[in-house]
């Protein structure tokens, strides 16, 4: 595995209680990625007056005015904008090199160690190896580029991420490295609220906000390779 310079990013959760109960989230269908254990202590929380300006939670009204700058994302052929590991619960390292490997995933990232509601077993979900979202809408709802690894997704890149544009199956080629969107939803969270507000969870759940994918989507890794950021990411044929 190639050396890489990480930078380590907090992800600690900001929650606001009335966030929370407004975001009528059943706990079975949020991302079992991005769950606290039942036996893990609540996340720290940062004091209220130490949230930088750029982490103000967007409004609906400002979100929906965001949205075309969103649509405007170029098709067939994009860009991979960040790479961001999870070595352990709520924390991220973003990375200047990546090792996508069709068994672990995203080398160093815990997605082989964290357990699914969606399979039989509670094992990692093979289909939900990756979880890519919109670097256009992750600005969005973070305000700042350093704020986008609390999304908790591993690959932020530049590309038309909807469901007309990437339907289940489509690969996609990075540098060396293949994945393939899989058909698994990727959904938002209680913590995606606390984090982004309660408006951020509301547009993506809502059903012109799951047809764009504004959450990201699910993909596994078909053909090993090292990625880095500002690599092409482009649609293979069928």
């Amino acid at each position: 595995m190639p050396d890489s310079a990480t930078t380590a990013v907090p992800a600690t959760v900001d929650q606001n209680p009335a966030d929370q109960a407004a975001t009528g989230q059943d706990p079975a269908d949020q991302d079992p990625a991005d769950q606290e254990p039942a036996d893990q202590e609540p996340a720290d929380q940062e004091p209220a007056d130490q949230e930088p300006a750029e982490a103000r939670h967007r409004t609906l009204v400002e979100l929906e005015a965001g949205l075309d700058e969103v649509r405007r994302s170029p098709r067939a052929t994009g860009l991979l904008e960040l790479i961001v590991s999870r070595p352990a619960l709520d924390e991220r390292e973003v990375l200047d090199v990546g090792v996508l490997d069709p068994a672990f995933g995203l080398l160093g990232d815990t997605w082989n160690q964290r357990s699914s509601r969606r399979t039989p077993d509670g094992s990692p979900h093979p289909e939900m190896q990756l979880n890519v979202i919109n670097a256009r809408f992750a600005q969005l709802i973070a305000g700042s580029r350093e704020r986008w690894p609390l999304a908790g997704d591993q690959l932020y890149v530049d590309l038309d991420l909807s469901e007309e544009a990437l339907p289940a199956g489509t690969r996609l080629a990075i540098g060396p490295a293949v994945i393939e969107v899989t058909e698994q939803p990727h959904t938002g969270c209680v913590k995606f609220a606390g984090r982004f507000g309660k408006d951020a969870l509301k547009i993506v759940s809502l059903p012109p906000g799951k047809a764009l994918r504004l959450r990201g989507l699910n993909a596994k890794v078909v053909t090993a390779g090292t990625i880095r950021p500002g690599d092409a990411i482009r649609t293979l044929p069928a």
